[in-house]
């Protein structure tokens, strides 16, 4: 199979013989795992870190809403980029320094850091926005049961920004998927390192290139997918008419 889509790319002008070397095939592949990976950790890293900032945000103590929001703000201000090469070399390096060869970050650890509380910043204010989207009679109906604040929050109005939120939290994961490639910025294996690997020995960015464009909106439809079907499946009928 390799051999014939290898002939077909041919007749139209495009050189993919280096897949089959065995040596830059797998290199491909393991980067496309890792690529995976790095989806997988900082969709739910960013999830958890996007909770817990609404959270904060809305529980009306200045003491957690404000170191939040400046959070939300310096991180949604700043380049993606910017910040995991701060945090690659100069947190990474303090903190080797700190702890000698003992230091547990390995540079895959931190873009899963990096990326999950970049994006973490944009799902807090889509939750935020799908918290205060949430109806006061909802509100009072579940105050009239002698909910707490803390009660109020997970119980009523997080499962409910959720479904107000979710058109754009996906949207904001699918950038995510995007974003992973700035791994290859610090040498971290994914896809796009593997390619540029692969490229530095022959002269074969165009196919590459298209191959990556292809694997990354793959997942990216992958995504989008999974989406819609959240959003049908936790669609609540008739609800807010």
């Amino acid at each position: 199979m390799m051999e014939l889509f290898v002939d077909w790319a041919a007749r139209i002008g495009l050189n993919y013989t280096f897949l089959l070397d065995a040596y830059q095939r797998g290199s491909l592949v393991q980067g496309a795992l890792t690529t995976g990976l790095l989806c997988l950790f900082t969709i739910l890293g960013s999830l958890l870190a996007g909770i817990t900032l609404a959270a904060m945000q809305t529980s009306g103590n200045p003491w957690l809403a404000k170191p939040a929001r400046v959070f939300v703000e310096v991180t949604r201000n700043t380049p993606t980029l910017v910040q995991l090469y701060c945090a690659f070399l100069v947190l990474n390096m303090l903190l080797t320094q700190a702890v000698g060869a003992a230091n547990p970050l390995t540079p895959f650890a931190w873009v899963v850091i990096v990326i999950s509380l970049h994006k973490g910043a944009f799902h807090a204010e889509a939750l935020r926005a799908g918290i205060e989207a949430v109806p006061a009679v909802t509100l009072e109906a579940a105050s009239s049961l002698a909910f707490s604040r803390r009660q109020l929050l997970w119980n009523v109005q997080l499962p409910l920004a959720l479904r107000f939120a979710l058109p754009s939290l996906i949207n904001n994961l699918i950038d995510l998927v995007k974003m992973t490639a700035v791994a290859s910025a610090i040498a971290v294996g994914d896809i796009t390192y593997a390619a540029i690997m692969i490229w530095t020995q022959s002269d074969n960015v165009l196919e590459l290139m298209l191959l990556i464009l292809g694997f990354f909106g793959l997942l990216s439809f992958i995504v989008n997918c999974v989406g819609r079907w959240l959003e049908a499946r936790l669609r609540m009928p008739g609800y807010g008419h």
